[in-house]
């Protein structure tokens, strides 16, 4: 019998880990298309809950939503020139428009479009286009729209959740009137992200700017905010770009200004995706299973009663209903605890650990002794499985909320604690390539190092499989000369090898 429910554990051989808790969790599987996934129902309700709170952050923010086409003029990809080739080798072409049999049983494809369309890689080119009709007076500006949807990027190389040919996300377009309107939006979607995840997700995270080479294809600036996995690999969460006036032109984003002047307006884009499910995963989960933050676990606690007959069961089903009903009337993070009864016939022990492998922050198991004596008993998720302590009952119920938080907060203390503690300073190209050299599937963490616009590209870099992350926004002074191009540095640059 193995120690752990996930075999192999985390130390034996992480991205088969990775893989075996999605499995475990019965969070999504691999479908018949090459490289897209079904999300299945334990999965989804992560998503459900993460959009439902960035939902709100955005409408908080003055953001209200709409749908675009799914399909996009390959022409109006050609307007931007950086842009079509930053993804041009992403994209999925559609140039039929219906099939026909070939009179042996098999369907080919008929009726060639006069353009092809593109399956959305993202929607910059078709949204602005829209935008340049929207847009006739700065007082129709500024325009915050938000989308809610599935994009396409032909990956090769595939991970449920990570990386995907098709995968949801949602996509935030702007258009203001001045550079510092745009400018101040990029930031400040940044900040909702960055809050989304280490309030919600309890990821640690941090926000720069991306280096010249990893800005989003014609972008002026893309910030980002950066985590680090339990690998010490570092997954881009989630970015925010500024796009100057590059797309405004491309799409004749225009208005008359107050002085009566026809201007390009400026547009911002910002996304995040199903990859944050990969990143909570990643950052909490151990050698048990999945491990969720209470704040978007799609179950708070779950109730297992025990009994060993009918009439045991009958009062014991009594009982634990109105337990239930009580936690569901306490409030945490302004709504409801979110509460189930398995009463599935099977035994107590095969239930609690298929909750413990999907990550129920909760465990609450209920008997005939239990009810005698007016009290319940505990298993949280944060803690190992045969840790767990018998409570009174309206203790439990009265301090549910408080011990969510406290659950939310650990498991945010625990994962920063683990960042910092994986960041080293490097000032020398020799003690960069040590820090970086080793077996392939190892990685080392951040390496905060002293860097200038002529570092850009070099090729140690391509050799150790590491990339620029960011440069973070707060940072102290730099001085000293860049490890790459040996001119004055500039600013500090986080680098890591990444996902």
């Amino acid at each position: 019998m193995a120690d752990t429910a996930i075999t192999p554990t985390r130390a034996q051989n992480y991205p088969e880990w990775y893989q075996q808790v999605i499995v475990a969790a019965d969070m999504a599987e691999n479908s018949p298309v090459r490289g897209c996934m079904v999300i299945k129902p334990w999965g989804y309700a992560v998503w459900e809950n993460m959009q439902a709170v960035l939902d709100r952050m955005f409408k908080d923010t003055g953001h209200v939503n709409a749908y675009f086409p799914l399909l996009i003029p390959l022409s109006f990809l050609e307007k931007e020139a950086a842009h079509v080739e930053g993804f041009a080798k992403e994209c999925a072409v559609v140039t039929h428009h219906r099939l026909k049999g070939d009179g042996n049983g098999k369907l080919i494809p008929d009726g060639e479009l006069e353009e092809p369309l593109i399956i959305r890689p993202t929607s910059e080119t078709i949204i602005g286009h829209q935008f340049a009709k929207w847009t006739k007076s700065y007082r129709d500006l500024p325009i915050l729209i938000n989308q809610w949807c599935n994009v396409m990027r032909w990956e090769m190389r595939t991970r449920m959740f990570l990386r995907t040919a098709e995968f949801l996300w949602q996509e935030g377009h702007t258009v203001h009137a001045t550079a510092k309107e745009a400018q101040e939006e990029t930031l400040q979607m940044l900040d909702v992200y960055q809050k989304f995840a280490e309030e919600y997700m309890a990821m640690p995270v941090i926000k720069g700017m991306k280096t010249p080479d990893e800005r989003f294809p014609g972008a002026v600036d893309t910030y980002t905010i950066e985590a680090l996995m339990q690998d010490r690999k570092a997954l881009q969460a989630g970015t925010s770009h500024f796009l100057g006036q590059n797309f405004a032109k491309a799409s004749e984003i225009k208005y008359l200004s107050a002085e009566g002047k026809e201007e390009f307006a400026w547009t911002t884009s910002w996304g995040v995706s199903t990859r944050l499910i990969g990143g909570l995963i990643m950052t909490h989960s151990d050698d048990n299973g999945f491990v969720a933050p209470p704040r978007i676990a799609p179950l708070h606690v779950v109730i297992i009663p025990i009994y060993r007959n009918d009439e045991e069961k009958a009062q014991v089903l009594e009982y634990v209903q109105s337990l239930a009903k009580d936690l569901k009337n306490q409030s945490y993070v302004g709504s409801g605890i979110r509460v189930k009864i398995d009463d599935r016939d099977m035994r107590g022990g095969e239930k609690a650990w298929q909750y413990i492998k999907q990550g129920v922050p909760v465990r609450v198991e209920v008997g005939p002794r239990d009810m005698a004596k007016g009290e319940v008993f505990v298993g949280r998720r944060d803690k190992g499985p045969k840790e767990k302590a018998s409570q009174g009952r309206d203790a439990f119920v009265q301090g549910i909320g408080s011990l969510l938080q406290e659950i939310q907060d650990g498991l945010l203390e625990r994962a920063k604690k683990f960042r910092d503690d994986n960041i080293k300073k490097i000032t020398s190209l020799a003690d960069f390539e040590k820090h970086f050299t080793g077996d392939e599937s190892s990685a080392p963490g951040f390496a905060l190092v002293p860097w200038c616009e002529a570092g850009v590209g070099h090729e140690l870099l391509g050799k150790l499989k590491v990339t620029p992350r960011c440069a973070p926004l707060n940072q102290e002074a730099v001085s000293g000369n860049c490890i790459f191009s040996g001119k004055p540095a500039t600013k500090w640059v986080l680098f890591a090898k990444s996902y």
